[in-house]
């Protein structure tokens, strides 16, 4: 199973994520839960960079079963920055939460 947390800051503002296991919704290499989670969270982390401006601490550890991904975002952003980058974490929060709705036996996701 997959399993995403998300952390918030006291403004309600999400400050990291952390994504870790596998669906095992199908094979190895068709497993399209597997898939869209990955592309999910590897497109919003590259996109907080490429249009924020700012590169987020991402750790990364594929040995781990499934992977393992956890994103942070510096403290010291510009306004600019920070709501570039809310919006794009919200939108991931957003489209996890309706892979969890379609298949709540493979993702998991807590706030």
């Amino acid at each position: 199973m997959i399993q995403a947390f998300f952390n918030r800051n006291n403004k309600e503002d999400i400050v990291s994520f952390e994504v870790t296991g596998h669906a095992e919704s199908g094979p190895y290499g068709s497993d399209i839960v597997c898939a869209a989670v990955s592309a999910l969270v590897i497109g919003t982390t590259n996109s907080i960079s490429a249009l924020s401006g700012v590169s987020p601490l991402v750790e990364t550890n594929e040995e781990v079963e499934g992977g393992y991904l956890y994103v942070e975002l510096l403290s010291e952003l510009t306004e600019e920055q920070s709501k570039i980058s809310q919006i794009l974490l919200e939108s991931l929060l957003l489209s996890l939460t309706g892979i969890v709705e379609e298949y709540p036996e493979y993702v998991k996701l807590a706030q």
